[in-house]
């Protein structure tokens, strides 16, 4: 398989899964190293304009073209729009290949598919052979824009629930944890006022919170008031990161939507579902996928942060029976092993459907 990456990506998650499908050899045109059994070649990209990031990012990889077809079955990339998508599509035109087109997407009128060059990456998609959705709401999207159901499947994301894995003993302080971009988008800052609110209620709450972002100034000032309970982790691999939530008593965010984006799914919430703790956040887009009973999704607002937090914190026999039933739930639906073959299954099942 070659995945071809967008240039803002990080070494993406939706690499590693495709890496640790059986029987299968990944190859990834990417800026940055990606992480698992993965062959690099190392790529640069064509990027007239920088403003914008990720799918909707105005570039193209460079070396693609230097790719010999006939060394792969499938090309991978991420979202209908993004424009690395509609260059595969030409690069596997008139050979053999195979395309995937993974998404999240949850937005049915997303602006970016009525801008070209968008607009055609959009169109060139359609000749794909799978779209691998890894969201509920992103199947209804295919749809909703005329893409044909039998060559979606949905397989929900993966979490290591041998990394993330509960404390051998629960822990008993009011610890909260936000593990999260410091963006606005994701609520950094609507979470900093609802523990202010918490505070008064739970006088030793605390606040730690992980992550790197425009808002990080913000939290700085914030942990740099004793009288806040903020502490700021900075960014952490992923054992820091499921050390940290293991030993929290509850993890929040608070996701708001922007004009091209709502909150699609959320692997954080799974990360800490499978830590056996509870969730509070606000509703959002679709992160209700992610964050189902008995977690608590609220309305954008810091009083009903606060009073979910509250709730939590102050009744430890709820958060145990909320963790035992997160961690049961994310072994049954998201293990990484099984969720990774799962994917594997859905590019079999697509290639059975050609064999005569």
């Amino acid at each position: 398989m070659l995945w071809v990456s967008l240039p803002d990506q990080r070494p993406r998650r939706e690499l590693y899964w495709m890496s640790r499908m059986p029987h299968t050899d990944v190859t990834a045109l990417a800026a940055q190293e990606p992480v698992g059994d993965i062959t690099w070649v190392p790529s640069s990209y064509r990027r007239p304009v920088k403003r914008f990031i990720e799918a909707g990012a105005l570039a193209w990889v460079n070396g693609l073209e230097e790719q010999p077809p006939a060394s792969y079955d499938w090309v991978t990339t991420l979202e209908l729009c993004s424009l690395v998508t509609g260059q595969a599509s030409r690069w596997r035109r008139g050979s053999r290949v195979r395309q995937a087109v993974v998404t999240w997407e949850n937005l049915s009128h997303q602006p970016l598919y009525r801008i070209p060059p968008y607009k055609q990456a959009l169109d060139s998609a359609r000749d794909a052979d799978l779209f691998l959705c890894m969201i509920d709401a992103a199947r209804n999207h295919m749809i909703d824009n005329g893409f044909p159901d039998h060559r979606i499947r949905v397989v929900k994301p993966g979490v290591d629930t041998r990394v993330f894995t509960p404390a051998a003993e629960p822990t008993d302080d009011p610890v909260v944890v936000f593990c999260s971009p410091l963006a606005p988008n994701k609520g950094i800052d609507r979470v900093l006022d609802a523990m202010r609110l918490v505070r008064k209620r739970v006088p030793e709450a605390e606040l730690v919170v992980a992550g790197n972002g425009p808002l990080r100034g913000l939290v700085e000032r914030a942990a740099a008031d004793p009288g806040t309970g903020v502490r700021l982790a900075g960014q952490l691999d992923a054992h820091g990161v499921a050390d940290l939530l293991a030993n929290a008593a509850v993890f929040c965010t608070a996701p708001r939507p922007t004009w091209k984006w709502t909150e699609q799914f959320g692997l954080a919430y799974i990360e800490a579902q499978a830590c056996g703790i509870p969730v509070v956040t606000t509703r959002c887009g679709t992160n209700d996928e992610a964050v189902q009973p008995p977690n608590v999704l609220v309305e954008d607002d810091p009083e009903a942060l606060a009073a979910a937090l509250v709730t939590q914190l102050t009744d430890r026999d709820l958060r145990l029976r909320i963790g035992a039933a997160n961690r049961e739930r994310m072994i049954a639906e998201h293990d990484l092993a099984t969720q990774c073959a799962r994917m594997g299954e859905a590019f079999a099942d697509i290639e059975a459907q050609d064999r005569p």
